[in-house]
């Protein structure tokens, strides 16, 4: 390997960090791929392997440098030690690019060009770093395109995966172009083949933006469709005061003055963020009586994030939950968080890890809901995702296959500070509207508040770090299940087994040739 190598991986990190929020220059992500292409080119599996983990590591550093924030300022960790545990996650993510890389390199079928497996290998990783130790799908190839709604709109058949391996493949045939007419590769590829590539490419390409506006043209008009107004409050509460008794009273009187003025428009339904209460709504009896009446002197239901509690035996757990009341005073229902967030909601393997305590700053170890909770008001039935729940898209699809007819996504993204991961949490949410075609409004306590409608367009959203509110109308889809709600990851889990039976046979068919060199060559010896 030569530092050339190393370089021109390092500029593939460089072109998909672009891709990604908050700079958004996706179409970089259908390059991208090509100086890492490169670089690996006619190198062996090991060497694919560093060259490819070293890309990734770079990527990742530079997408989730935000994490340091988080750490430093709410964790209470030294800047050193938030430094080195952002290496170390870059470390277990880019590990991930660099077993693509290597395996990659393994793929040498004669009659099938080993880039045709690029995409599957891509998406069959990507499935498992979704879902492996509790998953962290956090900046999937797909989620770059956000913004291009034509293309994204094939992702309610195929979830994100059939997007990033779209995009894969693509940046596959840009470096087999290259390679025809610069033969990078020391046996230039046929020119059957090479037709057979673009041709492919181009049918895909067809195919994705001829369906994409179609559904952009089908979900545009809502004509005859019955909307709902909803009012969405950032009362852009500093975190450190957020659960400081001193600002109680401050941060209730925020939410109360802010939800009577959206009441006059007269909304639906009014949502707060993620814990907007600062005090425990189900066991708080004067603050639970208040914000009761409040909902009746708002007219209109409220939506808000509380922590909650349950006992049994004396053994309290507490959760991280969503409460709906309406102007009747009445407790419409509560959901409570399925999917934690590690180390910032829990501690995962505490008995083995008992010396590490949550990275953020909280009121305890959370529990874990198992309810696919759906809401109801007039007019309508909804779910809510809290926080990080809502990069889940198999979490997600649960709760519109219970009879969710739009998506609530509350959070409370001041852990990030002023930083791009805001602009990245928002533009997964994105996909999930489209995914389920599902308008989704989300509220959050320092932004980025917003309605998204079901073909993935951002109707309306705020700046981060602001007071601020949100009035809209969305329409609520009632009947429609689109292939992904049915059938999940279907596409993904196809994609991974078909990696792993042609990854068999590749290796089982390397095995033999050797076995027959060999028997070859002591014959002739």
């Amino acid at each position: 390997m030569k530092i050339t190598d190393f370089i021109s991986a390092g500029f593939s990190s460089l072109l998909l960090i672009l891709a990604f929020p908050n700079y958004n220059f996706w179409p970089f992500a259908w390059f991208g791929m090509i100086p890492l292409f490169i670089a690996i080119h006619n190198k062996t599996p090991l060497q694919s392997f560093w060259l490819g983990w070293a890309q990734g590591i770079l990527f990742y550093l530079g997408t989730l440098s935000w994490i340091i924030n988080t750490m430093v300022n709410y964790g209470r960790l030294p800047l050193s030690v938030s430094i080195f545990l952002l290496i170390v996650l870059a470390l277990y993510l880019g590990a991930y690019t660099g077993l693509f890389c290597f395996f990659l390199s393994c793929f040498s079928h004669p009659k099938v060009h080993k880039w045709l497996a690029a995409s599957f290998i891509w998406v069959s990783l990507e499935y498992v770093r979704a879902h492996f130790l509790t998953g962290f799908p956090w900046a999937s190839l797909a989620y770059s395109q956000f913004n291009f709604l034509s293309v994204i709109q094939i992702v309610d058949i195929t979830g994100i995966y059939g997007l990033s391996f779209l995009i894969v493949f693509i940046n596959v045939i840009f470096f087999l172009i290259l390679d025809y007419f610069y033969s990078f590769q020391p046996e230039k590829m046929e020119l059957s083949i090479f037709g057979n590539y673009v041709g492919v490419a181009v049918l895909l390409i067809f195919v994705t933006l001829g369906y994409g506006f179609w559904k952009n043209f089908s979900f545009g008009s809502r004509t005859g469709k019955k909307s709902l107004k909803v009012a969405l409050l950032q009362g852009n509460i500093e975190q450190n005061h957020k659960w400081d008794p001193a600002y109680q009273k401050m941060v209730y009187k925020t939410y109360q003055d802010m939800t009577l003025k959206a009441a006059e428009s007269d909304p639906n339904l009014i949502v707060w963020p993620e814990t907007a209460t600062p005090f425990n709504f189900s066991s708080d009896i004067v603050n639970q009586k208040k914000l009761l009446q409040l909902g009746k002197e708002s007219n209109s239901n409220i939506l808000f994030g509380s922590p909650s509690y349950t006992e049994r035996r004396k053994d309290i757990t507490l959760f991280n939950s969503a409460y709906l009341i309406s102007p009747e005073k009445k407790v419409l229902g509560r959901y409570d968080k399925i999917h934690l967030v590690p180390f910032g909601e829990y501690v995962p393997l505490k008995k083995l890890l008992f010396f590490v305590d949550k990275m953020v700053t909280g009121i305890g170890n959370f529990g874990s809901g198992t309810e696919y909770t759906v809401f109801s008001i007039p007019d309508a039935k909804l779910s809510v995702l809290i926080c990080f729940e809502v990069i889940f898209p198999d979490l997600v699809r649960r709760f519109v296959k219970a009879g969710a007819e739009f998506l609530v996504n509350i959070t409370n993204d001041a852990w990030f500070g002023k930083s791009a991961a805001s602009y990245q949490h928002i533009s997964m949410v994105v996909f999930r509207a489209v995914e389920n075609r599902r308008p989704t409004i989300r509220a959050a306590n320092t932004g980025i508040t917003g309605i998204i409608d079901s073909r993935g367009k951002i109707i309306s959203q705020t700046d981060i770090f602001v007071r601020d509110k949100i009035i809209g109308n969305i329409f609520p889809e009632n009947n429609y299940r689109t292939f992904y709600t049915l059938y999940g990851d279907i596409f993904a889990i196809a994609i991974l087994f078909c990696t792993i039976v042609y990854g068999g046979f590749n290796f089982y068919r390397g095995k033999r040739k050797q076995r027959w060199k060999k028997n070859r060559s002591i014959s002739n010896s």
